[in-house]
């Protein structure tokens, strides 16, 4: 099934702090295999946004090329298999505030913003209600959200979004104040100091600093996305003291061979970054021509823990769909939370 047009991504202006975005037309100009009925279709479902950092990378002459892969839109976005979950780890259901997550009772997932600089294609937040209603919290909204995490006293908050970093350091540094001291740990999932690395500047690092302990976890998922520019920005959060740890997706034809995986975790080892999980594809619509086996994932996990040390292996986890949160994807299958041979994996 074709997934039916909705009206586009409010009106997407850019408001992506610290990213340049490449335009559809010049995308189109330079890359001639994309197809401007698919990225205006996929947009509507999903916004299609690019920095300029990230496509300067791709090579427009390869249709297998990994940056491509996981940020431009294409034709198979647009087929609805039935074995696809709208909401694929099971969030829905336990959010108390429209902007608060929490699966577990020391843990508070606060989403500070529905934007990212980069919307990979194969995101598990890509469906509604994800994506419906408003792009960031009304400041009635966000009150409620930082007093329930205050008021609730968790271990950790964790900022999340969209990305955390799309909102100003202003947005950023306020709300991580606020909820000082009731919240001990706070930490940072984006992705923006690998997609838009100039969003990493000493202000942010010294800021971050000044709050410690805030830990930054960030998701790259191939060896070529670590550019100097992206080495540069990890390395600010790492010398300014603030522990960095990554989190990739194991993708289709990206990253699920196991002379890659070594390179990338070798190279975040190099660069003091732990490689702390390699996430199993979550079965979001729009994401089958990415996913991968269960069964060929756990393969590829065992051969490159023959290849790296143990400080450079990351755990292959999954977020299963009934909510319970991340556990290990053998555990994850003899529990029967997911299938070793999961349909749309290959």
């Amino acid at each position: 099934m074709v997934f039916e047009e909705v009206a586009p991504y409010h009106e997407r202006r850019d408001r992506a702090r610290g990213a340049r975005i490449v335009g559809r037309p010049e995308a189109l100009r330079r890359i001639e295999r994309l197809s401007d009925a698919v990225w205006r279709a996929a947009d509507r479902l999903f916004p299609v946004r690019v920095p300029r950092a990230w496509f300067d990378q791709i090579d427009p002459d390869d249709p297998n090329d990994p940056l491509a892969l996981q940020a431009l839109p294409d034709a198979r976005e647009l087929i609805h298999g039935a074995e696809d979950l709208n909401d694929p780890v099971g969030e829905q259901g336990l959010q108390p505030l429209p902007w608060l997550v929490q699966k577990h009772p020391d843990r508070i997932l606060l989403l500070l913003t529905r934007r990212c600089h980069l919307y990979c294609r194969y995101c598990f937040r890509r469906t509604a209600p994800h994506h419906a209603g408003p792009e960031d919290p009304d400041d009635a909204a966000l009150d409620a959200a930082i007093a329930r995490c205050v008021a609730a006293r968790p271990q950790e908050v964790i900022l999340s979004g969209g990305d955390p970093l799309a909102v100003t350091d202003a947005r950023l540094f306020d709300v991580m104040d606020r909820l000082r001291p009731a919240v001990p740990v706070l930490r940072i999932h984006t992705r923006a100091p690998i997609t838009a690395p100039e969003r990493v500047t000493e202000a942010l690092a010294a800021g971050l600093r000044a709050r410690a302990p805030v830990w930054v976890l960030v998701h790259c998922n191939h060896p070529r996305e670590l550019t100097e520019e992206v080495r540069a920005g990890l390395t600010r959060l790492v010398d300014a003291g603030v522990p960095v740890l990554n989190q990739a997706v194991l993708l289709r034809g990206v990253n699920d061979d196991v002379e890659t995986l070594v390179a990338l975790c070798e190279a975040l080892v190099a660069l003091r970054v732990f490689p702390y999980y390699l996430h199993h594809t979550d079965r979001v619509a729009g994401n089958a021509h990415l996913r991968v086996d269960p069964a060929a994932g756990l393969a590829l996990h065992k051969a490159l823990s023959r290849r790296v040390s143990g400080l450079a292996l990351p755990s292959y986890v999954v977020d299963p769909p009934d909510g319970s949160g991340k556990i290990q994807v053998e555990r994850a299958v003899a529990e029967g939370k997911i299938a070793l041979h999961e349909p749309g994996g290959a």
